[in-house]
């Protein structure tokens, strides 16, 4: 994207007071293909963190690739309606992705140890709200266009850094930290329960 391949402009209708006209804007389609492999792997983090059921955790990979795939069809729609009905669509699958890990993931989260609650807690909500600034961002700029196409790419810019790079290295130092690794959900005890492996070093050998 830096080089500026990855993108396209797309055209929009727009009905002025005297007459009609097209807007042309251009749009990073590159970014959406990076959002639907990168922000699975997010997801896949925070739900072996929490524990949270298999069942869950597929729901949620399907809904946030979903999620960018209707805010990719939201950028090039011919018009508002189109934009703004798929951005209402992306929303409602983002709406599903709080509740599995705000509501089920703190729930398994908090069968865990206190430490593992209240690290899923703070890096869980750190990632909760960077992800909800990314339709704000969408909404200010290929949405209404109140917001350039520069100054749209060094939002999104500063808020993959925050959630990627810094999350990631939150997570690697904090797990260099932990003395054990916890999985949950049926991928350690099946389907029908949910639970924790826990591998220490004198179970591991």
């Amino acid at each position: 994207m830096a080089t500026g391949d990855g993108s396209s402009y797309t055209s929009i209708l727009v009905h002025g007071k005297h007459n009609d006209f097209y807007v042309y804007r251009q749009i990073f389609w590159a970014r959406y293909i990076d959002w639907s492999v990168t922000t699975p792997l997010l997801l896949l983090d925070l739900a072996f963190i929490a524990g949270v059921n298999g069942a869950d955790i597929i729901v949620a990979v399907v809904v946030d690739v979903l999620m960018v795939l209707t805010g990719l069809f939201a950028a090039f729609g011919d018009n508002s309606i189109q934009k703004w009905g798929y951005y209402t669509m992306g929303c409602v699958f983002y709406i599903v992705i709080v509740y599995i890990l705000a509501v089920r993931g703190h729930k398994t989260a908090a069968a865990k140890s206190a430490k593992t609650a209240k690290f899923f807690s703070a890096i869980g909500g750190f990632t909760l709200i960077l992800w909800t600034l990314y339709p704000v961002i969408w909404g200010l700029g290929d949405g209404s266009r109140i917001l350039s196409v520069d100054s749209e790419i060094m939002a999104y810019a500063v808020l993959d850094v925050l959630a990627k790079p810094v999350f990631g290295f939150w997570l690697l130092i904090t797990h260099a930290r932990s003395d054990s690794t916890s999985i949950g959900g049926f991928w350690a005890h099946g389907l029908a329960s949910e639970g924790a492996l826990r591998l220490d070093d004198d179970e591991g050998a």
